[in-house]
């Protein structure tokens, strides 16, 4: 189920909208203009915006480029509806940063067809197929990790959040990933826990990867993350990364 937040003005067509989503599945939340929109994206980032143009105070063309501008919110999927029907408008709107544009009056099995289009090009990587690196094989299909000890292999234990965690790092290695990205890609961005969960789930990853000496492949990086090295020298410690400890809710 898809999280769509529908930014429309006009309550009719706002109506209709959220009872075909509703309808295929999805979670629909509504904004009636653009401040609320942006209220809405502040308190959980959706899966996709349907986005009118023409919206109280801030058009949404201007509200998808400062969407569009900002790393958070850089690659959240939007599909434009808008009454607006020449050919420098759907230009406009595209070069703004909407993914689709759609003129009203529009069909809505046209629209759940785009929405399931748009939805389906922005997916994340699924854990579908393993990964295979540093000498480590991760397969999702079958929840097993192993690492390779000349002619043995050693399989290993993980926790869920663990394996989430070392899919994450093996699928973007040798690349340094703050707490906060690495609770967004791996905890979800709706999830509201104290960036310090990283650390210990970090620590619990590289306890489960000891039996095969693969510890050593998180690294961390003082005062910025962590990362996962293909060179896998000693078992590294974890490091208390220096940035302040906000307020939330502690979750596995």
């Amino acid at each position: 189920m898809s999280l769509v937040l529908v930014v429309e003005d006009e309550p009719a067509i706002a109506e209709l909208v959220v009872i075909h989503l509703r309808h295929a599945g999805h979670e629909a939340v509504l904004a009636a203009d653009a401040a609320t929109a942006q209220a809405r994206v502040d308190e959980r980032l959706p899966d996709l915006v349907l986005l009118d143009w023409m919206l109280p105070g801030q058009s949404g063309v201007q509200l998808a480029r400062r969407w569009r501008s900002e790393a958070r919110t850089r690659e959240l999927p939007v599909i434009m509806l808008t009454a607006r029907v020449d050919e420098a408008d759907k230009v406009a709107g595209l070069d703004a940063g909407a993914d689709d544009y759609l003129t009203k009056p529009f069909s809505p099995r046209e629209l759940m067809a785009r929405i399931r289009a748009v939805l389906r090009r922005k997916a994340p990587q699924t854990l579908d197929s393993a990964v295979e690196l540093a000498d480590l094989t991760l397969d999702p299909a079958t929840r097993r990790v192993s690492r390779r000890l000349g002619d043995a292999s050693v399989e290993l234990k993980l926790g869920p959040t663990e394996f989430r965690l070392l899919h994450f790092f093996m699928t973007h290695p040798e690349r340094v990933h703050s707490r906060a990205q690495l609770l967004d890609r791996v905890w979800g961005d709706h999830v509201f826990i104290v960036e310090r969960t990283v650390d210990v789930h970090v620590k619990r990853l590289r306890e489960a990867l000891a039996p095969a000496q693969a510890s050593g492949l998180i690294d961390t990086v003082r005062g910025a993350g962590y990362r996962f090295t293909q060179q896998g020298g000693a078992a590294a410690q974890v490091v208390q990364l220096q940035a302040p400890v906000p307020a939330g809710k502690v979750t596995t």
